[in-house]
């Protein structure tokens, strides 16, 4: 990418520049007139601007609901015009981008399956293009915690003349029973953000949380991180919805969860107590830099040993005893035994990759 993608606010109207938080709200999917006018007005009255709702909804198994097509986005675009308000949808192809601009909708935004598959986002930035007009989209994550990935869909859309673009972090799919829908992985968006410092970033609560009840603590962490905004599912009858009810809020839940967050200044680099705690920063990690090459200088030594020895590079009792003293150490320490051990775990990778190319090269 040439340069960051930008996005003018005032051109489309989400808030007043620099303002925050960005809100987009509205249900998972529209389900009818009625449904996306009650939702509209309500949500209206708690000061959204931007009224979002699925018209195509991407299943993992047939015979779910998978949205009511062209005919939803006429409600959409009803409910959002009678209440003054912008209206946004989800696109995945070229039939897709056609009907939504065609119907009048605002606002287009990427899911997550779309963003993994570069030829879908190729085909909806070759659209866009041929239809000269330069919307504000917005490029939810990959499903996998794929950087890459993510700034390569922005990219597509930005050589195809979209300069109107924000990312949406919605987190990212992992297998198991974990306490959220979709793990955060804070470090994806905070990257992203390091990369492409003048690209809004809004963060999508209701999918990485999975359950209501926890929406309101992600939307107020990613306002601690400073994200630009939330996307947030809202629905006038949540309990009723077709798809995604667990995780939809009414707009009255909504709004006060607006009402309670806190939203931090964003720091001031330039002050005098953040610059000299940031040097403390930089001359500790100057130490920890010193600390990892000497050892792996001592883990390259091992390696020349097991070498001479004929000894297998890998020891799996050190190493589950490793882990284990360390993460008791750590627990003692105060520090999280988890981040300790993901810690050790790549540092130990590191020195495993030096050792076989020291044994392979014997």
């Amino acid at each position: 990418m040439s340069a960051a993608p930008t996005l003018d606010l005032d051109k489309i109207d989400f808030a007043e520049k620099d303002v925050r938080p960005v809100v987009i709200a509205g249900p998972c999917s529209a389900e009818s007139e009625e449904q996306m006018m009650f939702t509209a007005i309500a949500l209206k009255q708690a000061g959204i601007r931007v009224l979002r709702a699925g018209a195509w909804k991407p299943r993992t198994k047939p015979g779910c609901f998978e949205g009511y097509g062209e005919q939803a986005l006429k409600w959409i675009v009803k409910a959002a015009r009678c209440c003054g308000m912008l209206s946004a949808t989800e696109v995945a192809t070229a039939a897709h981008v056609y009907a939504a601009l065609g119907a009048g909708i605002d606002v287009l935004w990427i899911g997550a399956r779309t963003t993994a598959n570069p030829f879908a986002m190729q085909e909806v930035a070759d659209t866009l293009r041929a239809c000269s007009r330069n919307v504000p989209v917005l490029v939810k994550n990959p499903v996998s915690p794929d950087l890459e990935l993510w700034i390569g869909a922005l990219e597509r859309l930005n050589k195809a003349g979209m300069t109107r673009l924000m990312a949406v972090h919605r987190g990212f799919s992992s297998y198991g029973e974990h306490n959220y829908r979709n793990s955060p992985i804070w470090r994806v968006p905070i990257e992203l953000h390091r990369r492409l410092p003048d690209l809004p970033v809004l963060c999508d609560p209701s999918h990485i949380s999975g359950r209501s009840e926890t929406v309101g603590h992600i939307a107020q962490q990613a306002m601690d991180m400073g994200f630009d905004g939330l996307m947030v599912e809202c629905h006038c009858c949540p309990s009723v919805a077709l798809s995604d009810a667990r995780q939809q809020l009414t707009p009255q839940e909504l709004e006060e969860l607006l009402r309670s967050l806190k939203l931090r200044k964003r720091p001031d680099p330039s002050s005098a107590d953040i610059m000299a705690l940031r040097s403390e920063i930089d001359r500790i990690d100057d130490r920890l830099l010193a600390l990892l090459v000497e050892r792996m200088n001592v883990s390259d030594e091992i390696g020349r040993h097991k070498l001479r020895e004929g000894m297998a590079v890998v020891q799996h009792e050190r190493y589950n005893d490793l882990m284990d003293r360390r993460a008791v150490q750590a627990e003692d320490a105060g520090l999280n035994p988890d981040f300790v051990r993901s810690l050790i775990a790549t540092i130990h990778e590191e020195s495993v990759r030096r050792q076989l190319g020291i044994v392979n090269n014997g």
